[in-house]
């Protein structure tokens, strides 16, 4: 009886060997059936894992793609879409209520300016003394 060790190839002979395309797709399919195991070729054809990993990314079903799925469902999509649109209305109204300000400001520095008046400095209210009641209402002692 024959003796594996006497059928092993040495480095050099291994190097120079070339397996084709048929019989890399072949063992490629073998393996994706769950026929055989990838370190079953590797021991049998004395392949480096690297090198059938490599068979299996360029002749497999499974190989790797450059685009990204995005699986979600419909009511997923729905949510994000009212969200999306909740968010630009939200923004949009923000929008508004600034240009409000900036007009409100823009009135007061002119009224400011044609009436000699510091509006700005009437309009504040005076902070509140521990008993709730502003400066001007306190009685004097």
């Amino acid at each position: 009886m024959a003796i594996r060790d006497q059928f092993q190839m040495s480095v050099h002979e291994r190097r120079m060997r070339h397996f084709s395309t048929n019989f890399k797709i072949e063992k490629v399919r073998e393996i994706e059936q769950g026929k055989t195991k990838v370190s079953e070729v590797c021991s049998q054809y004395e392949v480096s894992y690297t090198n059938v990993r490599r068979w299996i990314d360029k002749f497999g079903k499974m190989k790797k793609s450059k685009e990204r799925v995005i699986v979600e469902s419909l009511s997923d999509t729905q949510q994000l879409l009212e969200l999306k649109k909740k968010v630009a209305s939200l923004e949009r109204i923000i929008g508004q209520k600034q240009i409000l300000l900036d007009f409100k400001d823009k009135m007061i520095d002119i009224a400011e300016e044609m009436y000699g008046v510091d509006i700005k400095k009437k309009c504040s209210i005076e902070p509140l003394n521990p008993t709730g009641e502003t400066e001007k209402n306190t009685p004097s002692v």
